[in-house]
């Protein structure tokens, strides 16, 4: 990176999370929608002009956009600003930076909100420092603002937001992330309804304890999931998209759920499940075309039965995680 840059900006994909039988496992990437974060420096004139002290190595939000005005401008106390401040703790960085937030995900949507934001602040403060700095660190301290921002602490947002493509989080802190194969065609249909659930109140519902039986059907469609993205086996696929754990204790909080889940599978769909912890949905379709027909389907059985004007996203599993897209002062951005 240019050691002239006066500013990054980087951007972090929505993420669905779970895809039903991998509870806090399993996660992919959209190619769009997703938060934005700018970071610059701050620090000496500045301070001195606006007649502050910033302290060395520390965070400040100058401005959130797209969020009503809902989010916390405490660094301490927001997802990227606690995500930013750990990557400079880790690095062992003196400079202050300054973080400009945009969120095009909406809140309490299933749709990692909380996750991208953190994501797109370590990236774009690893591309400002030039750090250059593993994925694993990244997702680590990308990490610990997840946790300020769901209430607790999983991967399965974050990983995939890091990583790109379909991955399996094994631990999430340190992470140890696998990345599966994604069969040709496979495209995803997100469609957020017209609710908010916060993840730490869905979480409650789950409890502390699983049913044996439970437990054990849950782990076998894992298993035939992971099996079936290698062998690019779509109709193992569809047996295996079942949640038995989450989605049955967090029905209630999505009307229509069983109704919409039958729309989308009745217009092809190979399965359709909660997104994280709801109200969003998302369905895995063979292709493009297939899913233009359930993104149809869903929308309308939305509408139906939970009213209002849902948000629907069709998109491939996205490859690439969050990536700087913008260098001011320097020459071309960079990609990671």
């Amino acid at each position: 990176m240019n050691a002239s840059m006066d500013a990054v900006t980087a951007f972090a994909p929505a993420t669905v999370s779970n895809v039903a039988c991998g509870f806090d496992v399993l996660g992919f990437p959209l190619e769009s929608p997703g938060d934005e974060v700018t970071a610059r420096f701050i620090g000496g004139r500045e301070s001195r002009d606006h007649g502050m002290a910033t302290p060395a190595g520390l965070v400040r939000i100058d401005d959130i956009v797209g969020d009503d005005g809902r989010l916390p401008r405490d660094a301490t106390r927001n997802t990227a600003g606690v995500a930013a401040q750990a990557l400079l703790t880790r690095l062992g960085e003196r400079r202050g930076v300054a973080l400009t937030i945009r969120k095009g995900l909406p809140l309490s949507s299933g749709l990692g909100g909380s996750a991208a934001s953190a994501v797109a602040a370590v990236v774009a403060v690893d591309a400002l420092l030039g750090a250059g700095s593993s994925l694993e660190t990244l997702m680590s301290c990308a990490f610990e603002g997840e946790r300020i921002g769901a209430g607790s602490a999983h991967g399965d947002n974050i990983g995939p937001a890091v990583y790109g493509g379909f991955v399996l989080v094994r631990v999430a802190n340190p992470p140890d992330v696998i990345r599966l194969p994604v069969p040709a065609g496979l495209t995803a249909v997100v469609v957020h309804p017209d609710l908010e659930i916060e993840t730490a109140k869905a979480r409650v519902l789950l409890g502390t304890t699983v049913p044996l039986s439970d437990a054990i059907r849950q782990w076998a469609n894992l298993g035939a999931l992971v099996d079936a993205l290698h062998r690019g086996d779509f109709a193992q696929l569809a047996r295996s998209l079942e949640d038995t754990i989450a989605e049955p204790r967090r029905a209630p909080l999505v009307p229509g759920l069983a109704a919409i889940k039958q729309a989308a599978a009745d217009a092809g769909a190979l399965g359709c499940s909660l997104s994280g912890s709801g109200p969003s949905l998302f369905a895995l379709c063979r292709d493009a075309r297939s899913a233009a027909a359930v993104a149809a389907a869903m929308t309308r059985s939305v509408k139906q039965h939970i009213g209002g004007e849902p948000q629907t996203y069709v998109s491939p599993i996205a490859i690439r995680g969050a990536r700087v897209i913008a260098v001011s002062g320097a020459a071309t951005p960079e990609s990671r």
